[in-house]
């Protein structure tokens, strides 16, 4: 097959040396991929919202099947556009329809579908300017903390944590009277703050079956001690030492399931990936959020847990046959550490040259690379995050040890990564 993935990131670059390893996959296109994607397929030099382009390509190159690394072609409807298309009518698409994207698109929709299906949750209520002073008033009695969501797409930053009544006013007032996230901001979810652990799930649904990736934990506060502000992910692990064989039953027949379910009785077409961020408080898994996509940093460290071949897994759940399909699991420990620019997550600069990556054991190690690009045959920084360092071990301490010490290879300017990744399971 020829293979068409959508995306820059780390996670596309973990999709990509994935899928390169199955004898399905004939030629690899990445749409704009970043210098860690160009030994293992074609970049292509526009971006994932560029629809015409991606159709074009896809009649072009004559595509097999198309993989959508990112939500934002999920939620402005590049599934539905390419589908549409007669020319395109045995192309394989991995990724939901628009209307199911929602799940994560729409913070209040996802509340809401949960809230239908009985899928535990915290409790909350949605504001716009028409209910501004209801919204006042709510959070006035609200218990705190409190959490405020913008309703839309947000690039990860539209969730706030206020520990006061007067933090929370003012955020109240900046999202929805000063437009502060756009029209992402322009609904806002008040939720009830639930204390306990985070961990990521995974699954793949061909709408009627599914298979249930490793799981993760990642770490997306910029600093020690889980400390600093939110970023898009600053390392992950996976084993996740408190998902026990229990735990996870409980979270597939609580949450999984009724997910799955409710996404049939709704009538919503869910092809490709669902993403459940879960918070475990007194034993029992609440739903934080849906994403429609993989995560990043966690499928650098799910991916290489995969021992099944990723293509042929995409291959039956666009042709409905996940059911024949039982997913395999390599048992050792996998972690990864991202290495950011100075200053992110606020200001920082860009074009800085990244050195000894050809340095790295490969043994034990991969670099997956995140916000990079090639420009007269350096590799120069393109982001925020720049590239993470995925290492395979006995335990979490052993594996984010040897991502350290890896990472102790690569230089470019303003290096910084956090020493502590996992460590509140050593």
């Amino acid at each position: 097959m020829n293979i068409l993935l959508l995306g820059s990131g780390g996670r596309e670059h973990a999709l990509a040396w994935k899928l390169t390893q199955s004898p399905l996959c004939k030629n690899l296109f990445i749409a704009p991929g970043n210098a860690g994607t160009v030994s293992l397929g074609i970049n292509l030099p526009f971006g994932v919202n560029d629809f015409e382009q991606i159709r074009a390509t896809c009649i072009d190159e004559k595509i097999s099947m198309v993989v959508v690394g990112p939500e934002d072609p999920l939620v402005n409807g590049i599934t539905d556009f390419l589908l549409s298309d007669p020319r395109l009518a045995s192309l394989l698409v991995i990724g939901p329809d628009k209307n199911s994207a929602q799940l994560e698109g729409s913070k209040a929709f996802a509340k809401s579908f949960m809230q239908r299906h009985k899928i535990p949750t915290a409790a909350y209520k949605e504001f716009t300017l028409e209910n501004y002073k209801d919204g006042v008033d709510y959070l006035r009695d609200h218990s705190l903390p409190v959490v405020l969501k913008a309703d839309g797409l947000a690039a990860g930053k539209g969730v706030v944590i206020c520990g006061t009544t007067v933090e929370a006013m003012a955020e109240f007032e900046l999202m929805l009277q000063r437009a502060k996230f756009g029209e992402a901001g322009r609904k806002v979810v008040v939720e009830e703050y639930l204390p306990g652990i985070e961990m990521s799930v995974f699954v793949l649904t061909d709408g009627a079956d599914y298979v249930i990736f490793p799981e993760a934990k990642d770490y997306k506060r910029a600093k020690e001690g889980d400390k600093g502000p939110n970023t898009g992910g600053m390392g992950a692990v996976s084993p996740v030492p408190f998902a026990t064989p229990s735990m996870m039953k409980k979270i597939e027949d609580k949450v999984i399931k009724p997910t799955v379910d409710g996404l049939k009785k709704d009538g919503l077409v869910y092809q490709g990936f669902i993403f459940f961020g879960l918070m475990i408080f007194n034993e029992e898994p609440f739903v934080i959020e849906y994403n429609c996509r993989m995560g990043d940093p966690e499928t650098e460290v799910v991916i290489p847990r995969l021992k099944n071949d990723l293509a042929e897994l995409f291959k039956a759940c666009a042709e409905k046959r996940l059911k024949e399909i039982k997913v395999e699991t390599d048992p050792r420990t996998v972690c990864t550490v991202v290495a950011v620019s100075a200053g992110y997550p606020a200001d920082y600069q860009k074009g800085k040259e990244i050195t000894g990556i050809e340095n790295v054991n490969p043994e034990d190690s991969i670099v997956f690379q995140m916000g990079t690009q090639l420009k007269d045959g350096k590799i120069l920084t393109n982001g925020g995050r720049v590239l993470c360092m995925t290492s395979y071990g006995r335990s979490i301490f052993d594996a984010v040890s040897i991502s350290k010490e890896e990472l102790e290879k690569i230089y470019y300017e303003g290096m910084i990564y956090r020493q502590d990744i996992g460590y509140e399971f050593e």
